[in-house]
């Protein structure tokens, strides 16, 4: 996840003696579609984790889905490359949020095989349900697309409400 920072502007594109106004512009686009990619690989690579725990062995045809999985995790780079010098083109925001929901869409399959809990499947899909609706947004207007994206993190919060209202209940 470390080589999302690897596109950020280097000391040669910047002045001796940059203005506030300078480093905001050269690095302001950057840095958000940065920390945007970086919390959802965050947020995949937990869900990941934890799912990992509740399937500790798997079939050969899951194995090469979460190698998939992780194939598109470490290509986050280069789309957020594209996202955060060109965030303002309906084009980039589209393969953009594509590359996101494709994310989601693997996860949540992945959660599917692993575990027949409802409330971890409701979590995946609720990732899914929001970035694939943030891609329609960024095929119109890309600039508001990443609060969109952004509320695809909404699944953490459901799955934790959801095992909040489990703890009051007798156990079976």
């Amino acid at each position: 996840m470390t080589l999302l920072a690897y596109d950020l502007p280097r000391s040669a594109q910047i002045s001796a003696t940059p203005t506030w106004g300078e480093l905001y512009h050269l690095y302001a686009p950057r840095l958000s579609a940065l920390a945007l990619s970086f919390l959802i690989a965050g947020v995949f690579w937990f869900s990941h984790q934890r799912r990992l725990t509740r399937q500790p062995q798997a079939s050969r045809g899951v194995v090469l889905v979460n190698l998939v999985f992780l194939l598109f995790i470490i290509l986050l780079p280069v789309t957020n490359s594209l996202y955060a010098s060109y965030g303002a083109s309906n084009v980039v925001g589209v393969i953009y949020g594509l590359h996101l929901s494709m994310i989601a869409a693997l996860n949540a399959w992945l959660w599917w095989i692993a575990t027949p809990a409802h409330t971890e499947r409701i979590g995946a899909l609720f990732a899914l349900l929001v970035l694939l609706p943030g891609t329609l947004v960024a095929a119109v207007a890309p600039q508001y697309a990443r609060y969109v994206w952004l509320l695809a993190f909404g699944g953490v919060v459901v799955h934790r409400l959801r095992l909040i209202g489990r703890l009051g209940e007798p156990q079976r």
